[in-house]
This record gives structure tokens, C-alpha cells and sequence, in this order.
């Protein structure tokens, strides 16, 4: 809030009291007096350099006589003392046009030009009785008053009217004419100005002269004729117990040149007493010492009793009470207020937030505040009076501002109390609501009983957890949380002795609390050493209740006595309800799961079979929900040291998806045990899916590998291509035929051969292991081949390099599963894991070196079989085979002699060395031969029967050019 300062500061006070000996009649005498307050108010409010109020005269001339000014020097005002109707200042051309006028102010127009850009808005005093005068201030700067600003002025214009009022003829007269009326207007509103006595007054400190105005006397209450202008006679009148007081005020004012203000009591010639406040200024003289005393004084008796009577009424409130005036100095307090803050004799005069005891943080901008929107206030703050907490009340009255002190310590503490009791009931919801949240998406028991102790103990500051489950008439532990390591491994021992407190709730489902380890040891003396070990000291044994049916038991417990009161009982047995049907809900799922797992484990390979050709490891990840997935691989051992690698995934989730992956895999097992070529394989693997409904899709992934000639042969339907590594670490994804998933696709199935280096490695993979959420298939493709070539540093990149050792085979198997698991940590950390399973196929290839695979091309006629056995016998004894040369010459001239009498060239013989000695005759014939069984008056049809006899395996495959009949014979020394 903008200070107004105190009537009669400055040289304005001697400019106004020469002004009024040139106004004449009416305007004469007290009118400016009463106008310079407002005046005053009204240039602070706007920023002004001054203010100034002009009456309209009457007569043919109608000009603005200066009344009032304020802020103006001496030679500034006499520039605006007596303006013309017709002038172009704002003045006259506000009274001109009605209305607010602003204009800049040049030089020319001033007698004493100021130094800088000025400007000067009007506003008439206008009524319904005619233009009275004009309202002006005198603004800084070249830039005109804003819209609000001038409202602010008309309506300080209005008020002025409206407080001001209109004389009896005024209201009445119709036949008066305008200049009759603003005339009338005129004397209306110093009629109203006269009813407020202000005097100015001006000393000579050197004569003791004192010249003052016709309103001093009235306020003195003496005849203008009765006082003879020196300053002893006023002196006289000063009521003899306050004239020490003034004399004192007066001598510092003059001696520190400071503000003069002081209120004392006057004796009037009738006898009476009255108050009156005096307010002056000392002025220097040419020598720079005080040479006059100039000011204004008024009457305060009225004031002063109110404020007296209003004080006795106040004096003995039980809050405390403050009066504070415009100049934010203390004028009184109250019986209350003394006791808080200090006697009024050490505290009236001062600044409001300035005394120690109520210096508080935001009470200087609120009080401001409060005077300035006239709107009352208040604020809670602990006093450092007392150290409580008081309510201040602030409220805006016409001459300062009122402050109530209420003390709210015990209020706010109820208040404390009861939002502490609201904070913990919310707590306790909000926990309650989390508990039932946490509890409906817990999968298994140790989900619940996380979600337990993390929501239900903290809500009875309670620090230990047991849930059980009901086992028949005993209960078995399924988790706890929040006790040693020692009390842990006994109760994990085995059962608890008979009779325990979580026993007694079984038969009857009745809940036990108790308080302390002497109550529990005075009713279970047997558990004295395994409460010991627990550290707890007070328990509540909660029967899990589900539909009248207990399912299990919680032991909540506290690491000091408690006494639960009846509210946080019925809270606990509550609460264990939703426990109860959380567990048994998590209970049927371990159960359901545990159930799954072992069906995907029994539906997945045991093992992986050792094989020459390639060294394999695998890994399968279930969803992260636990559900059955399609996912599947395989490795399956074929003729001739082939392998086929296979890795497949049945699109959705469950059992039917389960049940699908199991009839594919067995089913690839045994198309691939006929010996079918890829692309027949797969077309029989799409009638199947086909046939089981139009839900129904699979993506597979199937490699043919011969280790004699290092190809690898691909079909895929719709799956991920694999990722090759060759010996050189680097990363290729063949570019693979593209055909659509199986079930969905049209045969015949493109195939794709890719030769590949010895200790090759291909990484087969479902699409849940590269796929997900957050990632799409080509992105998690090329974080594949990253993590591959990151994996594979510091292992053996080409494998055993020919070594088919035990030890050897081995440490690559190991290697390949520290590089499964660095996959799997890579591409599917745990907080990543989808509702997607994922399998993973890694295969180290190897080839067939040249000495262990010979063949020879024989002649089509009978001679064949005698080359077929001299070539077996030739190489056999290279390959130190001995024993086996006469079971295979048998098994080779049977199967030559077949083809040279019901097949057709050309005809070819093949030994291979590797599990097994492996003996392949073939032809250019498609017919394939069956055993049969040979009546006795057969000649033949027992060749076969004869080879059936003599190998380990035997069978046929077909080739681009024919067919293939192979046997396989156990090595010396290896199980047959």
C-alpha cells in the first residue's frame, strides 16, 4: 500500500496558507484543507507528480479558480492559479467536453517548465445539478494514464460528489439556468468542505510570530479577534500536562529537521477540554538553520473517545486486540495483547512487524495486502511470544488496520489429531485397496505372500509373516518374512511340536492373539526355545477361511508386546479372508502349473543324442506368465551320419497349442525316420495342420545335414531364417525360400542348400526369442547376430576342428551352453520376458573326413557282387575292421545281387565309418524292396531277411537320381 503522508508536510503548507488569503469569497477559508488528504491519496494511487481541484466561478466568465494542490511547488501551482473556459489545457477541456481528458504539458504553458516529460489528465466534477470543477493530476512521463487508471479517477470524482452532497435549493429550483446551477454546485461543495475544520499554521522561530488560518481558531475555539499571533499565546492554551511533551517534540523536530507530529490536549475559553493533533515541518533558512515551523492541526476529540470507549470495550476480550494506524504504527492494545506481546507503553508507535514478539513471516505483505483490497484477512502463525499458534484476523478500516489475536493451539492440535486418524484410515484403505490388487495378480504362494507382507504388515507396524497351508489336519509352511536365518532352518526341520496356537485355530477356525512371550510361554511351554529363536513378542495366529472351509494359517507378529485393540482384530481377520482366497486361488495355479511344466518337459527332448555330424545345446524359455507354449526343437539322428534339426512353434497358448506341438513333433519324427526329403516332409506336416481346424497355424524351421558332404539343406514355413556362423566368426542369415506357415500354405515347399564349413554353427530360434513388445523381429534379428559375435569371443570359434574325442566333444557341448545362456541374458533378460515363449536350437557342425567315406561305382551284371566284397575287404582291413568283413560282404552282395536282378543301374557301393560302419549299395531304380515272409518252397525272398538279421538298423531312402539301401553295423568294442 502507497503511504499517504501526513497533512501539512512541505512547502505546500506555506503555499496553502498564502493561498487562502488570495481565493475570495466563498472559496475562501477551509475548503482546500479538507481536500488534501484525499488529494494526496488520490496522486499516490496514480503515481503522480501532484494533484490539484479547480471551482468553477460564476459570471459570464466561468473561470476555474486553483483550491486545492498538492505535491506542486509554489511556482508549478501559480502556472494553473486562475484558468480560462476556453484555454486548451486538460483542465478547461475537460469542463468543456464532460468528460476525462489527458494531454502532455510543453513548457510554454508552464511558468516554471519541469526537466522532464510530463503530462496532465482531468476529470470533471460533474453532478445532476451542473459542472462544479475539475479533478487533475500532474503524471510522470509522455505516456497517457492507462483505462483503469482513469476509472480510478472518475470514480474518486463520483465519490467526492456523492460524500459530498447538494444543497436544498439545489435539489428543488427548476427554473434555474446551467450557470445558475454549476454556481450552485459550487457553493454546495464548499458548504460541505466547511464542515471539516483543518487549520494551517505557520511559525516564526526566530519572532515567535505565528500566523494561522480562520479554521485554527475553530478548532481552538477561540475569536479570530481573541489571539494576537505569538506563540506563547498558543503555548497558553496547551493543557499543562502535555506542554513538556510538546515543547520536547518541538525542540527535536527542530534540532534533527525531522517530522514534527504530536497530539496533546487544549483549554478552551468556555472551560472545555479537547484533543487535537499537530503535524509540522521545520523550514531552514538562507543560513541553513530552522528559521519557521509550518503545519496543520485538527480536532481529534471525537476520535479520542471512540477510541477510549472502544478500548474499555476491548481492554478485557479474551483474544487479543491491536489497533495499527496508516503509518503501520501500533495506536493500542488490548488487556490480552499486552500479555502476549508486551506493555503498550514499550510497544505503541511502533511499526506493527517490527515488535519482536509478533515478527512473523508474511504479516507485513498481508497487512499491506489487506489495505489495499480493503478486503480483511488472516493468517496462522506460532508467535515467538509464546511459542503458539494464534489465529491473526486482519481487517481494513478508514484509518488503519485492526488486528485480532485467537489462540488455535488446541484447535489445531484436535485438528492434527483428526488428520492423523483421516491420514491413517486413508492408509489403511489405500493399503487395503493395494493388498487386493497385489493379491488378485499374484500367480503363485510366494506371490501372496509377498503381496502380504509387503501391504498387511505395515499397517500394524507389525514385522514378521508366516502363511501355511492345510495339509490335511496339520499345516505345512509356504513362505515367511521377516525372521532370522536360525528360526528359518528350524522350522523348516520338520513339524512343529503338537498343540502349537496355529494348531488350535484348525478344528474350529478361531483366531488367536497373543500379547507377550510371557503369555505365550505360560500357554505353549513347549515353544519356549523356538520363540526365543524368533525374536518376536506378540502374535495373532489367523485361520485362512474360504467359503466355511479353512485352507491354511497366518501368523502375523510384532517385535514387541502389543495388545491389538478390537478395530485392528476385525481388521486382521478381514484381511486374512482375502489372503485365504489368494492362496488358494495360488495354490490350484502352482498346481495347474506344475502340472503344465512337466507336460512341456515331457513334450520337449529329454536329452540331446551325441552324434558325430553336429554337437547341440538348447534352451527353452516358457512365457512369462507361466503358460503352455507351442514352441519346440529337435535333433534327430538319420542314415549316413545325417542329422535333422528342427525347431517349430505352434502359434497361441494352452493345452490345445501343447497338444498340436506334440503331433508335430512326433510327427516330424517319423516322416523324417521314412526318410522323406524336406519339401515331401513338410507337405505332409501341412495336411496335418490343415486337418486340425482352421484356428490352427505352426511356423517351422527344417535342416537336413550330411555330414559326408557338408550341405545343409533348409525348408521353412513362415519362421525366422537360421543365423550361420561360420568358422571366421562371421554372421549370415541365409536368404531362404519364403513360404507361408504350415496350415495356411500351398505345397509344393521351396528348399534352399547352404555348404557349410567345417565347425559351422547354426543358431535355429522362435520368433518369441528375437520378438516382443518393445521390439520388432529385424531389430531383434540384428541384436542376434550382435550378441552372437559378442558370445563367441573368447570361445573355440571353430569347435574341436576334427577331434571326435569324448573330452573333446565335451567342452564344445559346454561352450555352446555358456553360449546359450549369454543369448538368453542378452536378448531376453528377465524384466523383459513376454507372453511369448522362446526356443533356441545351437548346432556345431562337423564333416566326415575323406578317410572315413569311400565308394565305388560297380558294373551292372552279376560280377557286381564279387567287386562289392573284394572292395569291403580291402578297406576294412585299412580300417582294421576285421570282424566285420564277412557280415558285410554277406550284407553287400545280398543287396548287390537285389539290384543287378530287379533294379537298374548304375550301381554304386558306399562305406561310411563313424558311430557305426555303414554299408549303402545304390541304383537308378524308385522300387522299393519289403521283407517278406518266404514260404518253404520258396527259392527266394530271404535276402532281405538275411539283412534285417545281420545289421544293427537298415532301411531306404530316396535320392534325385534313385534310391539308397543302407545298413549299419555296431563297431567292435561298442554296445550294440
Amino acid at each position: 500500500m502507497d503511504k499517504t503522508p501526513p497533512p501539512g508536510e512541505g512547502p505546500e503548507a506555506t503555499a496553502q496558507a498564502k493561498l487562502h488569503s488570495s481565493i475570495p469569497s466563498p472559496v475562501q477559508g477551509r475548503t482546500g484543507t479538507a481536500l488534501a488528504p484525499l488529494l494526496r491519496q488520490v496522486v499516490a494511487d496514480l503515481k503522480g507528480l501532484g494533484g490539484m481541484v479547480h471551482l468553477r466561478e460564476s459570471g459570464p466568465g466561468r473561470r476555474l479558480r486553483l483550491v486545492e494542490s498538492s505535491g506542486l511547488s509554489q511556482d508549478l501551482a501559480r502556472s494553473f492559479q486562475e484558468i480560462h473556459w476556453h484555454e486548451d489545457l486538460p483542465t478547461a477541456r475537460a469542463l468543456r467536453e464532460e468528460g476525462a481528458v489527458w494531454l502532455p504539458l510543453s513548457p510554454e504553458e508552464l511558468s516554471h517548465p519541469l526537466p522532464f516529460p510530463a503530462g496532465m489528465v482531468a476529470v470533471p466534477l460533474h453532478s445532476s445539478e451542473g459542472l462544479g470543477g475539475v479533478l487533475s493530476v500532474v503524471t510522470a512521463g509522455p505516456d497517457p494514464p492507462s483505462a483503469v487508471q482513469r476509472g480510478y479517477l472518475e470514480a474518486v470524482a463520483r465519490w467526492l460528489l456523492g460524500a459530498l452532497g447538494h444543497t436544498p435549493a439545489a435539489a428543488h429550483d427548476t427554473t434555474r439556468t446551467r450557470s445558475d446551477e454549476n454556481t450552485a454546485t459550487g457553493y454546495a461543495l464548499q458548504h460541505a468542505l466547511d464542515e471539516v475544520p483543518v487549520g494551517a499554521w505557520d511559525w516564526n522561530i526566530h519572532t515567535g510570530d505565528v500566523v494561522w488560518d480562520d479554521a485554527m481558531t475553530r478548532v481552538l475555539g477561540i475569536g479570530p479577534d481573541d489571539f494576537d499571533g505569538r506563540i506563547e499565546t498558543w503555548r497558553a492554551m496547551i493543557h499543562p500536562e502535555d506542554l513538556p511533551a510538546v515543547l520536547t517534540h518541538a525542540e527535536q523536530s527542530q534540532r534533527k529537521n525531522a517530522e514534527y507530529s504530536v497530539k496533546h490536549r487544549v483549554r478552551r475559553r468556555d472551560g472545555s477540554v479537547g484533543w487535537v493533533e499537530v503535524r509540522g515541518r521545520t523550514l531552514l533558512g538562507e543560513d541553513g538553520e530552522p528559521a519557521h515551523m509550518v503545519g496543520r492541526l485538527w480536532a481529534i476529540t471525537q476520535t479520542r473517545a471512540v477510541m477510549e470507549s472502544a478500548g474499555r470495550a476491548l481492554r478485557h476480550m479474551s483474544d487479543g486486540f491491536l489497533a495499527v494506524d496508516t503509518e503501520w504504527r501500533i495506536l493500542y492494545l488490548n488487556l490480552q495483547a499486552e500479555q502476549l506481546l508486551g506493555a503498550s507503553r514499550e510497544l505503541v508507535g511502533r511499526t506493527l512487524w517490527e515488535v519482536p514478539t509478533i515478527r512473523v513471516p508474511g504479516l507485513e505483505s498481508r497487512c499491506r495486502r489487506a489495505v489495499v483490497d480493503r478486503t480483511p484477512t488472516g493468517l496462522d502463525r506460532q508467535l515467538p511470544a509464546d511459542g503458539r499458534w494464534y489465529h491473526l484476523r486482519l481487517i481494513p478500516v478508514p484509518d488503519g488496520l485492526t488486528v485480532y489475536l485467537t489462540d488455535i493451539t488446541e484447535r489445531r492440535q484436535l485438528e492434527a489429531e483428526r488428520a492423523a486418524v483421516e491420514r491413517a484410515a486413508a492408509e489403511r484403505s489405500a493399503r487395503i485397496g493395494e493388498l487386493t490388487a497385489a493379491l488378485a495378480e499374484a500367480l503363485t504362494a510366494e506371490d501372496v505372500v509377498a503381496a502380504a507382507a509387503e501391504r498387511v504388515l505395515p499397517l500394524f507396524g507389525a514385522t514378521g509373516l508366516i502363511v501355511q497351508a492345510r495339509e490335511g489336519d496339520r499345516l505345512q509352511a509356504v513362505g515367511a518374512v521377516g525372521y532370522p536365518q536360525p528360526f528359518m532352518d528350524r522350522f523348516a526341520e520338520g513339524p512343529l511340536p503338537l498343540g502349537t496356537p496355529a494348531d488350535h485355530t484348525v478344528p474350529d477356525g478361531t483366531p488367536r492373539f497373543i500379547a507377550s512371550p510371557e503369555e505365550m510361554e505360560a500357554e505353549y511351554p513347549a515353544l519356549r526355545t523356538l520363540v526365543a529363536l524368533s525374536g518376536k513378542r506378540a502374535w495373532a495366529f489367523l485361520p485362512l477361511m474360504v467359503s466355511g472351509r479353512q485352507v491354511g494359517g497366518c501368523v502375523v507378529s510384532f517385535d514387541r508386546t502389543r495388545r491389538l485393540t478390537g478395530e485392528e482384530r476385525t481388521l486382521l481377520i478381514a484381511l486374512s479372508g482375502l489372503v485365504a482366497q489368494a492362496l488358494e486361488r495360488a495354490r490350484q495355479y502352482d498346481a495347474e502349473h506344475g502340472r503344465a511344466q512337466a507336460l512341456q518337459r515331457g513334450l520337449l527332448p529329454r536329452a540331446l543324442p551325441c552324434l558325430p555330424a553336429v554337437t547341440t545345446a538348447a534352451r527353452y524359455l516358457p512365457a512369462s506368465e507361466g503358460m503352455l507354449g507351442g514352441d519346440w526343437y529337435d535333433v534327430i539322428p538319420l542314415s549316413a551320419e545325417r542329422v535333422a534339426l528342427v525347431i517349430g512353434d505352434v502359434m497361441g497358448h494352452g493345452l490345445p497349442e501343447a497338444a498340436t506341438m506334440g503331433r508335430l513333433r512326433t510327427a516330424v519324427h517319423t516322416l523324417a525316420g521314412l526318410e522323406l526329403p524336406p519339401d515331401e516332409l513338410f507337405s505332409h506336416l501341412n495336411d496335418l495342420v490343415s486337418d486340425l481346424g482352421d484356428d490352427f497355424y505352426a511356423t517351422c524351421l527344417y535342416a537336413l545335414y550330411d555330414p559326408a558332404t557338408g550341405v545343409c539343406t533348409f525348408v521353412g514355413a513362415g519362421h525366422p531364417p537360421p543365423a550361420v556362423i561360420h568358422p571366421d566368426g562371421t554372421v549370415r542369415f541365409p536368404g531362404l525360400a519364403a513360404n507361408p506357415p504350415l496350415g495356411s500354405a500351398t505345397p509344393p515347399f521351396d528348399t534352399t542348400d547352404v555348404e557349410l564349413p567345417e565347425g559351422s554353427l547354426l543358431v535355429l530360434y522362435t520368433d518369441g526369442f528375437v520378438e516382443s513388445a518393445r521390439r520388432d523381429i529385424d531389430t531383434g534379428i540384428a541384436q542376434l547376430a550382435t550378441a552372437l559375435t559378442t558370445g563367441l569371443d573368447g570361445m573355440a570359434r571353430h569347435g574341436t576342428a576334427g577331434d571326435c574325442s569324448d573330452s573333446a566333444r565335451d567342452t564344445e557341448a559346454r561352450t555352446l551352453d555358456r553360449l546359450g545362456d549369454t543369448l538368453v541374458s542378452t536378448l531376453l533378460p528377465a524384466p523383459e520376458r513376454t507372453h511369448d515363449d522362446a526356443a533356441l536350437l545351437l548346432a556345431r557342425t562337423h564333416t566326415l573326413t575323406a578317410r572315413n567315406v569311400v565308394s565305388w561305382t560297380l558294373s551292372d551284371d552279376p560280377v557286381a557282387a564279387g567287386q562289392a566284397r573284394d572292395h569291403i575287404r580291402r578297406q576294412l582291413d585299412q580300417w582294421q575292421l576285421d570282424e566285420l568283413v564277412m557280415t558285410t560282404e554277406l550284407i553287400a552282395s545280398e543287396l548287390v545281387g537285389n539290384v543287378v536282378r530287379h533294379a537298374k543301374g548304375p550301381v554304386r557301393l558306399r562305406l561310411l565309418r563313424g558311430r557305426t560302419l555303414i554299408c549303402e549299395v545304390s541304383d537308378g531304380s524308385l522300387t522299393t524292396p519289403r521283407i517278406r515272409r518266404a514260404r518253404e518252397t520258396d527259392e527266394g525272398g530271404r535276402g532281405l531277411q538275411l539283412v534285417a538279421a545281420l545289421s544293427q538298423r537298415w532301411g531306404t531312402r530316396y535320392t534325385t537320381d534313385g534310391k539308397c539301401i543302407w545298413t549299419e553295423q555296431a563297431l567292435p568294442g561298442t554296445p550294440r
